[in-house]
């Protein structure tokens, strides 16, 4: 089992690299950078590139509608090339609060448009002339929308490599469904080791029956907050806000797939209520209303005896690499919650 990290804020843009440098050093696998509507992933990847050797870096994730198609190719080959061949692409959807709120795109047909996304991806790192007719995408773009004169090109340069591992944030059984057939890796979130299967194992089964072989073994890359101690249940609480949010104040009534989520879990009174709040704008009491049990379900929170069954859990689920929020705003104990949580992991 592998461990990666995501980039943290908490003490800025330098503090963070000088994080993912040391954890680098005691054999951290990947960082991932997120992107929200926030600064964009590309350019901070760029700079962690720079600044590391070995460990893995990947985008943790990108929306699919922020950029054109062969944009993204072109991005990830220039990532993989900076990087020494480190680069791993890391989609999403997001959802309609961002692509339409912020980047002014139509949130329409997220399963077609990943999969026609990724197929695209994959001609312009093989150095094909990008010729494609798909359903969202075509490339060259038709003689009737435009002036005529677009032609197949190929990308100019050769990438490090023609097939960059590609993961992809899923949730919904259909979207897990085309991961599991189409993609290297697979990153849900919030995931619950023991519910797993109910939940995600049909649609898993389903898109293995689709998969080439030659993708080899679906990396299922779930990331869970960490906190390794005797004196750690109070950390329990800092997970709460992000759960709050995403169960309550992502997308809207109906449409939010992590209450789905949630409810799925056996949560649904308890994700409607947090909702309620949420939507109430009482922030604070929809994060009080987050239980512990939710938590410690999704988290590596407790002392090392809970938390090494809980990876015990999360292996036995299936999972293949841990990406971990530690629980801490300071670097040292950072480090130690890692190297405490490696001597953890299944041999």
């Amino acid at each position: 089992m592998r461990t990666g990290i995501f980039l943290s804020y908490s003490g800025g843009f330098l503090d963070a690299v000088e994080e993912v440098v040391e954890l680098e050093k005691i054999g951290v696998d990947i960082a991932l950078v997120a992107e929200a509507y926030s600064y964009d992933a590309i350019s901070q990847l760029g700079f962690l590139a720079a600044r590391t050797s070995r460990i893995e870096l990947g985008t943790g994730v990108v929306p699919i509608y922020t950029r054109t198609p062969a944009l993204m190719a072109m991005t990830a080959a220039g990532l993989d090339y900076v990087s020494d061949g480190r680069f791993r692409l890391g989609l999403g959807t997001s959802g309609p609060q961002v692509v339409e709120g912020f980047h002014g795109m139509p949130f329409d047909a997220p399963l077609g448009r990943t999969r026609e996304v990724v197929e695209i991806c994959r001609q312009v790192w093989r150095r094909e002339r990008v010729s494609y007719d798909g359903k969202y995408y075509q490339i060259p773009l038709p003689a009737d929308r435009g002036t005529g004169l677009g032609k197949p090109l190929k990308l100019i340069n050769h990438p490090v490599r023609e097939q960059i591992p590609i993961t992809i944030a899923a949730l919904g059984p259909k979207n897990v469904e085309l991961t599991a057939e189409i993609a290297e890796g697979w990153q849900p979130v919030f995931f619950y080791p023991e519910k797993a299967d109910e939940v995600w194992g049909d649609a898993l089964r389903a898109g293995a029956a689709k998969r080439d072989p030659a993708l080899g073994p679906l990396d299922v890359m779930v990331s869970a907050s960490l906190a390794i101690g005797d004196d750690v249940d109070d950390r329990l609480s800092w997970a709460k806000p992000q759960l709050a949010l995403y169960i309550g104040g992502m997308g809207a009534r109906g449409r939010n797939f992590y209450h789905n989520l949630a409810t799925r879990y056996g949560f649904g009174d308890v994700a409607d209520h947090i909702q309620d709040l949420y939507l109430a704008g009482k922030k604070a009491e929809a994060i009080a209303a987050v239980p512990d049990e939710l938590v410690r379900q999704v988290s590596l929170v407790g002392s090392r005896g809970l938390v090494k069954e809980r990876v015990a859990a999360f292996a036995q689920a299936g999972v293949t690499t841990l990406l971990v929020h530690p629980l801490t705003g300071d670097r040292r104990e950072t480090v130690a919650f890692v190297e405490e949580l490696q001597a953890l992991l299944p041999s």
